[in-house]
């Protein structure tokens, strides 16, 4: 199937999974300012414990499948969390070290969602490094071994202030311990249809590099080195771990704070880091600031793909418009997904992307073409309007301007 991916060199599809998997861990930075102002840290702590739970083992399952390294040993874990976006490469820098195949550690260098919160407090730092991550880590573990564990050897608070490496824990497969069962949130997301959805395979023969991680684990993975259309299945692959973290943060919101909040809430995490990616891209793709520009970035934001699962059409043919489709993002477990708040008439996420290009630019409902729900226009007026304040909130995290570097 051809996707709008097909006319990207290798360098820059490799460009676009490093963005991606950075953007998706930054999802969560978008919602939890808008929780923790509803229902203060415990409402914090706990929703983010269900939304990781939720979705993580879910999607470790399916990176597995799709760059064919099935396993269930030490160093399989560590491949899964190279290409998970509650691990982005060097914002969240692991490293890891397999010691054999029951057992591992794995040290992070630097953590940039410790620099986030440690501004914050101690209270802060304990309530993401041990409440959190305690049952997150192992529900990650227990998706390719429900019998694996992570332990702390240590963590933060960081003492003394600054150590290096941030945290260091171990991993270890231990046969006489009681299976992990899959964590309800797991269950109820994994019943989802982007959770069961099947991506089409890119069209065409494949071009040179790897086309799985089926070897020994890369320290530093480079995602240059994988084949084009391979680098093509892992940025739907990646998309839909955007839209499983969604549909699970969600559910973790409502089960808190009912429907109509949790709409609200998600409805503001959708317009942030709709924004902060675009901005994001925009950077690395040197776009400029003409429609044209606009509509490159709508066409790769990662927010709409796969266009399997959500289905929005970018049209030139008469200055700028989008239109959503029929799809299966609609109806996914109703009221929840990202394309229902756009099918129910939020239009401030699009507005949030195209400003990312050009702060005049807006989106203008529409009468929706045949066989369309919503449609808009994209407008340039005389002046530029404010940042949204969704955006400006997730733009306060240190991934909103964290560089990669070659390594």
């Amino acid at each position: 199937m051809k996707t709008v991916f097909d006319g990207l060199d290798r360098p820059t599809l490799a460009l676009l999974a490093r963005e991606y998997l950075l953007c998706g861990h930054l999802i969560d930075r978008a919602g939890m300012p808008h929780v923790l102002a509803a229902g203060g840290i415990d409402a914090m702590r706990e929703i983010a414990i269900e939304e990781w739970m939720g979705a993580s083992p879910i999607y470790t399952r399916r990176v597995r499948r799709a760059l064919d390294f099935e396993g269930d040993d030490v160093a399989t874990i560590f491949k899964g969390m190279q290409i998970d976006i509650g691990a982005p490469p060097q914002y969240m820098d692991f490293r890891f070290n397999v010691i054999d195949a029951k057992h591992g550690e794995f040290q992070l260098a630097s953590c940039g969602a410790l620099r986030d919160v440690e501004p914050m407090g101690d209270e802060y730092v304990v309530n993401m490094c041990h409440h959190i991550e305690d049952p997150t880590f192992d529900a990650t573990a227990a998706a390719t071994n429900p019998k694996a564990r992570m332990r702390p050897i240590h963590r933060p608070p960081r003492s003394p202030a600054g150590r290096v490496p941030n945290c260091h824990w171990t991993v270890e497969i231990d046969e006489s311990v009681e299976a992990l069962s899959e964590p309800g949130a797991a269950r109820r997301i994994g019943s989802t249809r982007a959770a069961q959805h099947e991506c089409p395979a890119p069209d065409g023969e494949d071009s040179d590099g790897l086309t799985t991680y089926d070897g020994p684990l890369v320290a530093d993975i480079r995602f240059d080195d994988f084949s084009k259309n391979t680098l093509i299945t892992l940025l739907q692959e990646i998309s839909l771990q955007w839209h499983l973290l969604a549909l699970s943060f969600f559910d973790a919101t409502e089960r808190r704070f009912g429907s109509d909040a949790a709409v609200e809430i998600a409805t503001k995490q959708f317009t942030g880091i709709a924004g902060l990616t675009g901005m994001r891209l925009k950077r690395a793709l040197k776009l400029g600031e003409s429609l044209s520009d606009i509509a490159k970035l709508l066409d790769l934001h990662p927010a709409f793909h796969p266009r399997s699962y959500f289905s929005l059409q970018v049209d030139q043919a008469d200055g700028l418009s989008v239109s959503l489709r029929d799809c299966p993002a609609i109806g996914d477990r109703p009221g929840r997904s990202w394309a229902e708040h756009l099918s129910n008439g939020a239009s401030a996420p699009l507005d949030a992307i195209v400003r990312a290009v050009d702060r005049r630019a807006r989106c203008e409902e529409i009468g929706a073409p045949a066989g369309g729900l919503r449609a808009w226009n994209v407008l340039v007026d005389a002046s530029p309007a404010d940042e949204s304040r969704e955006v400006r909130v997730t733009r306060i995290s240190t991934g909103a301007e964290f560089s990669f570097e070659e390594r």
